[in-house]
């Protein structure tokens, strides 16, 4: 591996040691589906994104809501000394990718077959304190 390489990948394992996330891999829905889901909540607030994972009718809703609690226990054990209610944590980063895909046949008629693809998706949240704009300077 060469010099820069090296330098370049020592840095974005210290970005990521600082970040609190959780990542779902493989989770069996289509991942536009799965986007849909996750726009709802980028940028919130958690609390406010919980509640609105809760009572959505999406069943995505149920898998990410599982994830952002994830999340959260990952930021406080990361952040010993700090509570929870403290702190407002926003939802900075959330990330939807394709993941493996089940390649099935399904018959058609005169002896032919359509390939069906049953799609996944891999998650990445990323939990952090929100950063507070003091607009009162100017």
């Amino acid at each position: 591996m060469g010099a820069r390489k090296r330098v370049s990948a020592e840095k974005r394992k210290e970005e990521v040691k600082n970040k609190s996330f959780a990542i779902l891999r493989n989770c069996p829905s289509s991942p536009r589906k799965m986007r849909y889901v996750a726009d709802m909540i980028r940028g919130m607030e958690v609390n406010k994104a919980l509640d609105v994972l809760h009572f959505s009718n999406k069943e995505a809703a149920a898998k990410v809501e599982k994830l952002l609690k994830s999340a959260i226990a990952n930021w406080q054990v990361k952040n010993e000394g700090q509570r929870l209610e403290d702190n407002l944590l926003v939802v900075t980063e959330i990330k939807v990718d394709g993941g493996r895909m089940l390649k099935r046949l399904r018959t058609a008629p005169q002896g032919r077959a359509n390939r069906i693809m049953k799609r996944s998706n891999h998650v990445t949240l990323v939990v952090d304190k929100a950063v507070v704009v003091d607009n009162e300077s100017k």
